[in-house]
């Protein structure tokens, strides 16, 4: 009998990688939605299965696993764009925070009636913020420095403190930067990646960004949602940082995007203050040996060659008359 999987955030980046990863391994997968106002849930495959639940929404949440009796469930879904969180703070702590609360109580309740679910968490390395060490392990404490990232963090330990206290088998994987060309519109590698694009084909002239000094891990979504799969296979949980051990700065991310175009991006780029964040994080650098040597994980896709792939991406998007707020998936 297949496995069972369950994942919130399904229409999202990672939920879509992950999905056609389990997939792909002969899982049984579900998809945890609101309802059917999201365009992309109406183009998801036809092997996906579909439950309705709300992380706002403790009883949904467990009628939800009651119904689909998942062997993993794998928590994706979150206010995750990280100015936003600034703006909506209060949201951010429900969904991002309060809402792994709601699920880890689902999963606790249900495994009750029988049956072990092992439940993933998605970190992240925002929970680090003003960063005490670098590179950054499992063990570096946490400072984080915007609603998003103390939402996180609360969520991190939530899952930590029900392992210890209920004997649940839940991991966290603190996930550094990880993109593609699934990316949301309003992150700043697709935001640079459909600006290239737009000057690309003479759509526009300039790009505004804002600091482009801020130093980030950048990975491939797909090589990263692998490593969530190889959490949940092994015999004792823990948590694992996945990143590549490498940064890139803003501005190499805008010189390696505009010469996929083949265009000077000094020609075009304006750095403007205000787009920077009420906190800066600067650095965040991972040290994924621990996954290396325990889970056999390994980032397959190099820089250059993603921000590659976006662009080329972005430009027959637009070429081809597509919605830059939507996704090349499914």
């Amino acid at each position: 009998m297949a496995r069972r999987a369950l994942i919130t955030g399904i229409t999202g980046q990672d939920g879509s990688y992950l999905a056609e990863h389990l997939l792909a391994e002969g899982y049984e997968v579900w998809g945890l939605v609101r309802g059917q106002s999201n365009p992309r849930v109406a183009r998801l495959p036809k092997d996906i299965h579909l439950v309705r639940g709300d992380l706002l929404d403790q009883g949904s949440l467990i009628s939800a696993v009651e119904r689909v009796r998942p062997d993993e469930v794998y928590n994706l879904g979150a206010i995750s764009f990280v100015p936003m969180s600034w703006e909506q703070a209060e949201l951010t702590a429900e969904v991002t925070g309060m809402g792994v609360l709601r699920m880890l109580e689902a999963i606790r309740v249900c495994s009750s009636r029988g049956g072990e679910i092992r439940f993933y968490q998605a970190s992240s390395s925002e929970m680090f913020g003003q960063v005490r060490e670098t590179p950054q392990t499992e063990v570096t404490p946490f400072h984080p420095r915007s609603p998003y990232g103390v939402a996180k963090a609360y969520g991190h330990f939530l899952t930590q403190n029900y392992r210890e206290s209920y004997g649940m088998y839940a991991v966290s994987g603190i996930l550094f930067n990880h993109e593609s060309p699934r990316r949301g519109a309003e992150f700043v590698t697709r935001k640079v990646s459909l600006g290239v694009a737009r000057i690309k084909l003479g759509l526009a002239t300039e790009l505004r960004l804002g600091n482009l000094e801020a130093r980030r891990d950048w990975g491939f979504a797909g090589d990263y949602v692998r490593a969530m799969h190889l959490m949940l296979q092994v015999g004792k949980p823990e948590d694992y940082v996945i990143g590549t051990g490498r940064t890139q700065s803003v501005r190499e991310l805008v010189e390696a995007a505009f010469t996929a175009a083949d265009l000077d991006w000094e020609r075009h780029v304006i750095a403007d203050q205000s787009l920077h964040r009420p906190a800066e994080v600067d650095l965040l650098c991972a040290d994924p040996k621990k996954a290396r040597t325990q889970l056999g994980w390994e980032p397959t896709v190099p820089f250059e060659e993603l921000v590659a792939m976006m662009v080329e991406s972005d430009l027959r998007l637009l070429s081809e008359g597509g919605d830059p707020q939507d996704s090349s998936w499914p």
